[in-house]
């Protein structure tokens, strides 16, 4: 295992996430943040960055963490909670930012996670139905057509990076299933994940590790 390990070490990673993947400092001042030193007002057992699963996944492969672009509640189509209009704050707006026509950082990431959908499930955003090209505004208002639109976008900006799909747990079945067709699709590699410790709907330090140590078991058994 160790020799695999040491095969990642000089390589960058990024993350286009929501609440699961945020903390304090460590995302664009702007975004909502769930978790924090401070913690926050629901009761989770998260207070420090190193217990983050991706903080915990660059520590013990030894990758170098580049971007992290996640927002609290942010959902992948641009439909939010009560079916607010969420385009400030989509997947699909953000990840031009730092991965598309718009990106701050000259340096592209070796591996880009994408990590959401949780809110998108939550909300009762409008699923909608796979759709992989002639994308329309009203597409960008589901969930299915909105994740096909950002795959086919991170991948044609990001050639040469290797874009692995999370999924957690206890998702709406439509929104799992479709995202496992797409990711075959764009032949993109997606993680189901499974046995995710929460506390108030967000990972807990044991969920935080669960969750690294099946990214990390992931990126092994694939090198």
């Amino acid at each position: 295992m160790m020799k695999y390990k040491k095969a990642m070490e000089n390589l960058s990673f990024s993350i286009l996430g929501d609440s699961y993947s945020t903390y304090k400092g460590w995302i664009p001042e702007e975004y909502e943040c769930w978790y924090s030193d401070e913690g926050n007002d629901k009761f989770n057992n998260v207070s420090s960055v190193e217990d983050t699963w991706w903080s915990l996944l660059a520590k013990e492969s030894k990758m170098t963490l580049l971007i992290n672009n996640s927002y609290s509640g942010s959902t992948i189509c641009n439909t939010g909670y009560l079916g607010v209009d969420y385009t400030d704050r989509s997947f699909i707006t953000r990840m031009k930012k730092d991965f598309g026509d718009n990106k701050t950082c000259s340096t592209q990431s070796d591996i880009i996670f994408i990590f959401g959908g949780t809110n998108d499930s939550w909300a009762d955003a409008p699923i909608g139905t796979l759709k992989y090209s002639n994308w329309l505004e009203k597409d960008f208002k589901e969930v299915l057509p909105s994740f096909c639109y950002m795959v086919n976008y991170l991948k044609i900006n990001n050639p040469n990076a290797r874009v692995i799909n999370i999924v957690n747990t206890d998702l709406k079945d439509e929104i799992t299933k479709g995202m496992e067709s797409a990711s075959k699709y764009y032949s993109i590699e997606n993680l189901v994940l499974s046995d995710v410790d929460k506390e108030n709907g967000h990972p807990n330090k044991n969920g935080m590790i669960q969750i690294k140590d099946q990214v990390l078991k992931r990126l092994i058994l694939s090198q």
